[in-house]
């Protein structure tokens, strides 16, 4: 299939053609792993294909970087060592220090982390705002010195959805970019630039992966100018994937679509569990008609993702039980990969944010759903819920 009948093509299609052409020597279906660090010059300045030092390229991660690009409907896609050095090197090509940028507030915790603690040091200034409330959102803008405006939806661990469509008119009213953190959906769920996003990134390291083998991650844009800017701080600064890491996400990526399904419709089946049950006195999720977002979220998401949230009845220590309880769900950090994981952000994920304005309750239980047998699913939480 060309690269252009495969851009054109469904997602499914896109994520396992996307990016890359059988081997035209030996007709490989899968790219191969190019350990090379350098790469032969046929004279000086005639470099093969482009690639000079891998650093710069490497042609597994150039067929990762075209994939990505086409599940997110984006023209160029960027693969980086983490998510985290993606949102480093977004924030490094696009501002300035002087600036300023309106975040959420209840942002990832290493998020949070990384603009408080080393952007603002270099010398950029935030603010946190409600990244459901798009009026909150436009106040927290600073004119003329705003560049960016950061959203998660899903937020983590909240799930507070933001209208990205709503989001994208505030950024741009203002002269500002808007960046999405499209991590919890995964572009299967969710392509913010076809809703006026202009910068998407991922966390890779979770559902575009998902099986907890491989820390990357990703930035798609559209807009080439931007494009040229990314290249060059990721080039410049170097926190990219290897060819190991690349490999193993685009891996990933092929079998996301079938992934996430399985994961809505566990996280669907503990939903239906957990409301109304007296031991938990909230469940949040996109996907429940009383969740704020629910009519944002059906607008612009396929469906409502493998994240659920909740709160117990107890408080503290019997969040912390319920945690220490479970079996199949097990105790740690990360998300969406195929087991289900079960954390309490309080005192793990976001413990960072504690006695800030984004600490979140003592009392919340975030699941990763995974795609085991959901009756054993729904079994193991009811034991631990005690």
């Amino acid at each position: 299939m060309t690269q252009e009948r495969a851009n054109k093509a469904g997602f499914e299609t896109r994520a396992i053609h996307a990016g890359y052409e059988p081997d035209a020597m030996t007709g490989a279906v899968i790219p191969p792993i190019y350990a090379s660090s350098t790469y032969k010059q046929d004279g000086v300045g005639g470099l093969r294909g482009g690639y000079e030092y891998s650093r710069s390229a490497n042609p597994t991660r150039t067929a990762l970087e075209g994939a990505l690009a086409a599940v997110e409907d984006g023209e160029r896609g960027f693969a980086f060592a983490s998510g985290l050095a993606a949102e480093d090197a977004v924030i490094r090509a696009l501002t300035r220090p002087g600036e300023h940028v309106v975040i959420p507030d209840d942002a990832y915790g290493g998020t949070f982390r990384l603009f408080d603690k080393v952007a603002k040091v270099w010398g950029l200034d935030h603010s946190p705002a409600p990244v459901a409330d798009a009026r909150a959102v436009a106040a927290a803008i600073e004119p003329g010195r705003t560049k960016l405006v950061w959203v998660e939806t899903p937020t983590n661990p909240m799930l507070t959805i933001g209208d990205i469509e709503a989001l994208a008119t505030v950024a741009h009213d203002a002269g500002a970019l808007l960046v999405v953190d499209n991590t919890f959906a995964s572009p299967y769920l969710q392509q913010p630039l076809t809703l006026g996003a202009d910068v998407v990134l991922h966390s890779t390291t979770k559902y575009v992966g998902g099986h907890s083998d491989v820390v990357g991650g990703a930035v798609v844009v559209r807009d080439l100018d931007l494009a040229d800017k990314i290249g060059f701080h990721q080039n410049a600064m170097g926190a990219v994937a290897g060819p190991f890491d690349a490999f193993l996400t685009h891996r990933g990526l092929k079998t996301l679509g079938v992934r996430m399904d399985r994961h809505c419709d566990n996280a669907e089946a503990i939903v239906a569990f957990l409301d109304g049950d007296p031991r938990v006195t909230e469940v949040i999720y996109p996907g429940l008609a009383t969740h704020p977002g629910h009519e944002v979220a059906a607008r612009q998401m396929k469906r409502f993702g493998g994240m659920v949230s909740f709160r117990v009845a107890g408080g503290l220590e019997q969040a912390l039980a319920v945690c220490a309880r479970a079996e199949v769900f097990t105790l740690g950090e990360s998300l969406g990969g195929v087991e289900s994981l079960i954390e309490h952000p309080g005192r793990m994920t976001h413990a960072s944010v504690a006695g800030t304005d984004l600490e979140v309750p003592d009392d919340l239980v975030r699941l990763s759903v995974g795609i085991e047998s959901v009756e054993d699913l729904v079994a193991d939480l009811d034991r631990a819920l005690g």
